[in-house]
């Protein structure tokens, strides 16, 4: 159901297919809001519990299926109880054996393969929205495994109609096998990533933001199946090159440096060659070498463990066609 759409950088956009500047795409019958994912990252939490408790389970024509992905870690307001749970999704430990010692969250994830997927098959449900919180300073950020030309229109959608909340988009240009995330199992799907938020904490403004970007998209939805065209454009995106990890003692491998104040706090803001990075222990600064490009996960607490200080990332220009429903 989800077409990939035509990536180009501003200068090549010319490059784009004219033949392709209408597409009529099948209804979104079924539609998934999933939280919880990371039991410590509270507005996902309980947004699907106020779903629940009102039993939002329809949304016009569509039916919306409200899951907590993971509720012992949710219980004990953790991330996990034994492994990250959203990077249980790649397309082999879906399919590996499950023994006595596997984690509890890889069980979890081929339990929510089976309810929401299975993966790349024409049973899976047709849209899924994650929703998870970032102790980054990163305000609304839409999070795509590859951007294609269903998640550019919703993601435009809700940046046009957040503004002037900044919202910002990150594809991740990973294959579908390999992606790791829960919003893989599904025809179509994405992350809403809101913060900063310190995990097992819940903030109004947070929250807020978060329930109207998932208010937004449910609201593309009913008008994308009752007819509407949506006409086409451009979106600028976020495309992943890497990721840095703090500075480290060789022998100890403890940190030895710090995020540099002028680096804190400014996701998505231009990084030049010779920008601050970090700032040692001892007082020395550690600069950016090589391109220019845009940091996002500042300083994110539970990458810690991952040995990632931020992401790096360079802005792209996605150019999508207009799409309507297919009639019958």
């Amino acid at each position: 159901m989800c077409f990939k759409g035509f990536r180009s950088s501003a200068n090549t956009k010319q490059g784009f297919n004219r033949k392709m500047e209408h597409l009529s795409l099948p209804p979104l019958s079924r539609v998934a809001i999933c939280g919880g994912t990371h039991g410590n990252e509270l507005s996902g939490v309980y947004i699907v519990k106020e779903m629940q408790k009102q039993k939002q389970d329809k949304v016009g024509s569509v039916s919306v299926i409200t899951v907590l992905s993971n509720p012992p870690a949710i219980d004990v307001c953790r991330r996990y109880t034994e492994t990250d749970l959203n990077r249980c999704f790649k397309s082999a430990l879906l399919s590996s054996p499950i023994t006595d010692s596997a984690p509890y969250e890889l069980r979890r994830a081929q339990e929510l393969n089976a309810q929401l997927g299975p993966k790349g098959s024409e049973k899976a449900v047709d849209l899924l929205v994650d929703l998870h919180n970032t102790t980054s300073n990163m305000g609304v950020t839409i999070i795509m495994d590859t951007i294609n030309h269903m998640t550019s229109h919703i993601f435009k959608y809700i940046q046009t109609n957040m503004a002037p909340v900044p919202v910002s988009g990150i594809q991740l240009d990973l294959s579908p096998s390999e992606s790791y995330s829960l919003d893989s199992v599904c025809k179509c799907g994405f992350s809403i990533e809101v913060g900063p938020q310190p995990h097992g904490v819940l903030r109004a403004d947070i929250f807020n933001m978060m329930k109207k970007a998932v208010d937004l998209t449910l609201e593309w939805v009913q008008k994308f199946d009752s007819g509407r065209t949506f006409e086409g454009g451009d979106v600028e995106v976020y495309s992943f090159v890497k990721s840095v990890d703090y500075p480290r003692d060789p022998m100890s491998g403890e940190l030895t440096a710090a995020i540099h104040p002028n680096l804190q706090d400014n996701d998505f803001k231009l990084l030049q060659p010779g920008d601050p990075l970090f700032l040692s222990f001892s007082g020395e600064m550690v600069k950016h070498e090589g391109e220019a490009l845009y940091p996002f996960f500042v300083n994110e607490c539970a990458y810690y463990e991952k040995k990632i200080a931020f992401h790096l990332a360079r802005k792209m220009t996605q150019t999508f066609p207009s799409v309507s429903v297919k009639s019958n």
